[in-house]
């Protein structure tokens, strides 16, 4: 389990190899701000989500500790307001999320209802446990690139290599050590690869109650389209798609491509303070010295974190 000390400890590792105050722990040169500035990203949203819940611990906890269900855009701000506060924030901000997230998960603790997989009724499970928090930041590294891949051109294989690099330093803003994660890209591929086999993932059903009541429209006016679902699904690994009880049928597949077809002619063409997220684009302003984001920025980052500014409200 990462213990504060832990965190601490890999947080010098952060503070040592940042680009800087106020770039922020990666900084405009980084191929991490190149991916993750983009707005396609959400594509891959979905089906990072689905794979956490494939984890039954994560699962559980969502089910037990978390208000998806009753709030679902105040988890999504949530979440993207931690992720991009970690990559596009100053560094002081960087470290405050990471502490943040720390100690929200210090609280996540409980007990398995059932047997799921490998993990027996009664066995502890903790948000804060390496594996799980592995598995986790797996997760956003390998579906931001995938989506991003799905329309802009592919990394060289130097930049993936640099992506998984900056990759780690992001894991140690969860706590992870560099012992924690594959040494490159291809160990990376094959620890995914590795998991999407095991019995480490199962769909649990309160994974799949989960994944009903958002995909399924339990608030239909939250349901995302058809387009959505299907590619969401497709991104899936075969059984855990299966586990998942989502089916894809030809509608379904046509649906996905016609949206990627208009997706690829028309995203790279959008100007880039509409393709941009805003928590990067405050970042830019940041580095121009500017003391707040201008109206715009503003308004995209009520968008992706519930709020105007990635302010700094107290101290890690």
């Amino acid at each position: 389990m990462v213990t504060e000390k832990d965190l601490e400890a890999a947080l010098d590792l952060v503070r040592a190899d940042a680009a800087g105050p106020v770039a922020g722990v990666f900084g405009p040169a980084s191929v991490t701000w190149q991916i993750d500035r983009e707005a396609v990203n959400f594509l891959g949203a979905g089906r990072a989500l689905l794979l956490q819940l494939a984890h039954p611990w994560v699962a559980a906890a969502i089910a037990e500790h978390s208000k998806t269900l009753a709030d679902p855009i105040g988890r999504f701000h949530r979440t993207f307001d931690i992720v991009f506060a970690m990559v596009f924030g100053s560094l002081d901000r960087a470290l405050l999320s990471s502490w943040q997230l720390h100690r929200r998960h210090s609280m996540i603790v409980g007990e398995m209802p059932e047997t799921v997989g490998p993990f027996a009724v009664g066995s502890r499970y903790c948000a804060n446990d390496i594996p799980s928090l592995r598995w986790v930041h797996a997760t956003l590294v390998e579906t931001a690139l995938m989506a991003h891949d799905l329309v802009l051109p592919q990394l060289s294989v130097d930049e993936r290599e640099r992506y998984w690099s900056e990759s780690r330093m992001y894991g140690a803003l969860f706590g992870l050590t560099g012992d924690d994660l594959p040494s490159d890209w291809s160990g990376f591929a094959a620890y995914t690869a590795a998991m999407a086999q095991s019995e480490t993932l199962t769909v649990s059903p309160a994974a799949r109650e989960i994944a009903a009541q958002i995909f399924g429209g339990a608030r239909p006016w939250l349901r995302p389209p058809r387009w959505y679902r299907a590619l969401t699904a497709r991104l899936l690994p075969e059984r855990l798609r299966a586990g998942f009880g989502f089916e894809l049928d030809e509608r379904d597949k046509r649906a996905a491509e016609n949206a990627l077809i208009w997706i690829r002619r028309v995203y790279p063409k959008l100007p880039d303070r509409l393709r941009y997220v805003g928590p990067y684009q405050e970042a830019q302003a940041r580095l121009r010295g500017e003391l707040e984001p201008d109206w715009m920025t503003r308004c995209l980052n009520r968008v992706w974190i519930g709020r105007p500014q990635m302010d700094v409200r107290g101290k890690g």
